[in-house]
């Protein structure tokens, strides 16, 4: 009777775990990015294409000049 590779089996449960793995990551991805084109579609993400408030001061104590 032949001996089994154990060595190869584990390796092809360890790299069909790992595509699995990749695949997921992908699909979350591509769902986040889904949802930010089309927020940024439907106008919902502010300050994408807004000019800044000529009032707010970058000053880091927080004093208007």
């Amino acid at each position: 009777m032949a001996k089994q590779n154990f060595n190869y089996e584990k390796r092809q449960k360890e790299m069909a775990k790992k595509q699995k793995k990749e695949e997921k990551r992908q699909k979350k991805l591509d769902k986040a990015t889904a949802g930010l084109v089309s927020a940024v579609a439907d106008g919902l993400v502010a300050g994408a294409d807004a000019e800044p408030d000529e009032n707010s001061s970058n000053d880091e104590n927080g004093e208007e000049e």
